[in-house]
């Protein structure tokens, strides 16, 4: 085997048939003069020395030139960047601190809402990613019993009993929110010893649960809503899934958080405003904290507080004569500009307000809702409009269910059916709450039996309540001349129960004055000229 031979500076010399080596077909100088043909040759200069003429040495020499003139050009020829001018620097410097700063902003407001969340809700900080829906009745209804104390007002007479309770009901798919207030002297069985017995107004049954007080045992306010929520479900015929614990400082913090809340004030019993004297002792009675003429006023955390409390027992006072009634239907009022208050852009947008709503609730809150579920309980509270918030009143008018009266040498509120007896309020409830549209319009009708056979107008009338229609009057017609089955209406509206009597009985329900008279209050009249069938 030949061994192979080297060159001067390592170069492989060529073979005698021209190739430089096994693998190389065509030598450097070959290709260089394909490329270009009129390019001269170049060689080696050195001090005192005449160019030096070899092959294989010019062309290696060549390829070095090449390849540095390649890189000279890839240098030259690379797009050189610009400094940034003074103007985008600031521009970039801006954004990366507007960054900075919500992060920052988002960390505080994200530590302020764990460490709330862990005081006010069930589950954990991770739940407010999610949107569960909340817990629903058979009606698809939301019912949050609301209940205040006082236990942060120092020298405050029954500080732990519940002098403010209300049912809030949300109806999550429609949107709409309806809410009533509980008298707080409504005269109850607790069916365990309390401290005024196994009796007594419902506002004690919160404190009757247990009395360990102490901010730091959440399973002794868990057992108390717990209870409470349930004591007052069985009352109302309501399934109650949350109750919520507020006291008077989350009033004051959270009206002054939002920036204070728009009340329309307006005096009962035709009163010019509200007057109450009763909490003027804290500026030695130099000062009104609860005194209005009717209209809209904006009031600050304080003034709503007292607005929220007062019930005129103490005089001079004037447009508070319906006592609790009245102060029951101002906290109501008060709710609702929160609500829309917290809600508004505004708010939403203003990073103290945020901070302090959050820690007005954080310290005076308590509540069964999950964190997973609050998210759905702002959108439905955001979403709800003003109109759709209905306040519903278990005193005013022709249809109230309860009344106060004197009971065991005590001023109570008791059931307008008497003592104990909830059978009406449950009813009443029930038509505001239920799904059903012929319930929800409750129009009141009287069956009147002209058939000659006794007993016709009484068994149809249990028929017809015992299909949600309220019936008002049961009675025998005039003589007359009747068709097997009439139904009158009386007035306009009332569409879903026009359609369901024309569906049970098969008739077109006549819009004319009815054959007989007809009392104030009647919707619709139903005339039995004849004994229905039965199946028997």
């Amino acid at each position: 085997m030949t061994k192979q031979r080297h060159g001067i500076d390592g170069f492989i010399p060529r073979r005698a048939d021209g190739a430089r080596g096994s693998r190389d077909t065509h030598s450097l100088e070959e290709i260089e003069q394909a490329s270009h043909p009129a390019r001269p040759e170049v060689g080696i200069a050195r001090k005192g020395l005449s160019p030096v003429k070899n092959d294989d040495l010019n062309a290696s020499l060549r390829e070095i030139e090449l390849d540095d003139k390649s890189e000279d050009l890839g240098k030259k020829g690379k797009k050189r960047k610009k400094p940034q001018s003074k103007k985008r620097r600031i521009i970039k410097w801006s954004i990366i601190g507007v960054i900075a700063i919500l992060l920052i902003v988002g960390g505080w407001l994200a530590y302020k809402l764990m460490n709330a969340s862990d005081s006010v809700f069930e589950g954990n900080i991770f739940g407010l990613a999610k949107n569960q829906p909340l817990k629903e009745d058979k009606n698809g209804r939301s019912n949050i019993l609301l209940l205040g104390t006082s236990e942060d007002d120092p020298g405050h007479g029954g500080a732990y009993l519940t002098d403010s309770m209300m049912i809030v009901s949300i109806h999550q798919k429609n949107k709409t929110i309806d809410m009533f207030s509980i008298p707080r002297d409504l005269y109850v069985q607790y069916g365990r010893a309390c401290n005024s017995g196994y009796e007594g107004k419902i506002n004690e049954f919160f404190n009757c649960v247990n009395d360990d007080w102490d901010t730091k045992n959440k399973s002794a306010e868990k057992e108390r809503l717990t209870e409470t929520r349930k004591f007052v479900g069985d009352i109302f015929d309501l399934d109650v899934q949350y109750a919520v614990h507020v006291n008077n400082t989350v009033i004051k913090e959270a009206v002054d958080a939002v920036g204070g809340v728009d009340v329309d004030i307006q005096g009962s019993n035709g009163d010019p405003g509200v007057y109450d004297r009763n909490f003027d002792w804290r500026c030695n009675y130099e000062c009104y904290f609860v005194k209005y003429d009717n209209g809209v006023h904006h009031l600050d955390g304080e003034h709503a507080l007292f607005l929220a409390m007062a019930r005129g027992d103490v005089r001079p006072t004037y447009g508070l004569g319906n006592s609790n009634f009245d102060r029951e239907k101002n906290q109501q009022k008060i709710i609702v500009s929160l609500k829309e208050k917290a809600v508004s852009t505004g708010t939403l947008t203003d990073i103290t307000k945020i901070t302090k709503l959050i820690d007005a609730l954080g310290h005076n809150l308590r509540t069964n809702f999950d964190t997973s579920e609050i998210r759905t309980l702002m959108d439905v509270a955001s979403e709800t409009k003003s109109e759709d918030i209905k306040t519903i009143s278990l005193f005013d008018g022709d249809s109230a269910v309860v009344t106060s009266g004197d009971y065991n040498g005590a001023s109570v509120v008791m059931p307008s059916a008497g003592i104990f007896d909830y059978s009406q309020i449950r009813t009443f409830i029930a038509k505001k709450f239920t799904s059903d549209p012929v319930k929800r319009e409750a129009a009141n009708i009287t069956v009147l039996n002209a058939s000659g056979t006794e007993g016709v107008a009484a068994a149809e009338a249990e028929k017809l309540e015992a299909q949600g229609f309220t019936v008002s009057n049961v009675d025998n017609a005039e003589e007359g001349s009747y068709g097997d089955i009439e139904v009158y209406q009386v007035g306009k509206g009332m569409s879903a129960t026009k359609q369901k009597l024309e569906s049970i009985y098969g008739v077109t329900v006549k819009t004319d004055k009815p054959p007989v008279p007809v009392n104030g209050d009647t919707n619709f009249i139903v005339i039995f000229g004849k004994a229905p069938m039965t199946n028997e």
